[in-house]
C-alpha cells in the first residue's frame, strides 16, 4: 500500500475560509482548503503555506494544526494535515500551479453561511469548524521533523 503525506490550509480572511475547486467533467468536483504532498523534508506548516501559494497565488502564515485526515483507498493511505491560518498577502490567481494534471478551476474566500454547494473538504468545514473557531479547537502537538534513531 502506498502512503502520502499532504498538509492543507484552513486560511481565514475577514471571517471567510479560502477554497479551490478541484474540477474535472464526469470525474469529480470538490472544495477544498488548498494543500498538496509534503516535499522530501519539508515541515508541514511549510508545505502548507507553499501549497496555498502555488495554488493560489496567496501567502498565508500556517500557524496551528487544527485536524488530521487519515484517507484509504485503492490507490493507498493519505495523513492530510490541516492548519488554522493567516491570510498575509496576494491576489486570487489559480493559473500559475507548477504542478502536472492539476484541476483547479477557481478559488474564492467564503463564509460560513455561504460555503459552496457539493462536497466540501475537509467535511470538519460543515460540521464544527465555525464553532471551534468561536471556542477554541481541541489541543494538538506538532513535533518537528526530525530523522529517526531507529
Amino acid at each position: 500500500m502506498q502512503h502520502r503525506i499532504s498538509a492543507g490550509v484552513l486560511a481565514l480572511r475577514d471571517q471567510k475560509i479560502l477554497l479551490v475547486r478541484h474540477f474535472r467533467p464526469g470525474i469529480h468536483d470538490f472544495w477544498a482548503g488548498p494543500g498538496g504532498g509534503v516535499e522530501g523534508s519539508e515541515e508541514l506548516h511549510q508545505a502548507a503555506e507553499r501549497e496555498a501559494f502555488e495554488e493560489t497565488g496567496l501567502r498565508v502564515r500556517a500557524h496551528s494544526l487544527v485536524a488530521v485526515d487519515h484517507l484509504v483507498d485503492d490507490s493507498g493511505r493519505m495523513l492530510k494535515f490541516w492548519f488554522l491560518s493567516d491570510y498575509v498577502s496576494g491576489e486570487i490567481d489559480v493559473t500559475a500551479n507548477p504542478a502536472e494534471g492539476e484541476s483547479i478551476s477557481e478559488a474564492g474566500w467564503f463564509s460560513r453561511d455561504a460555503l459552496p454547494t457539493g462536497h466540501v473538504f475537509p467535511d470538519i468545514l460543515r460540521q464544527g469548524f465555525w464553532d471551534y473557531l468561536e471556542s477554541g479547537f481541541p489541543p494538538l502537538t506538532n513535533l518537528p521533523v526530525r530523522q529517526p534513531i531507529f
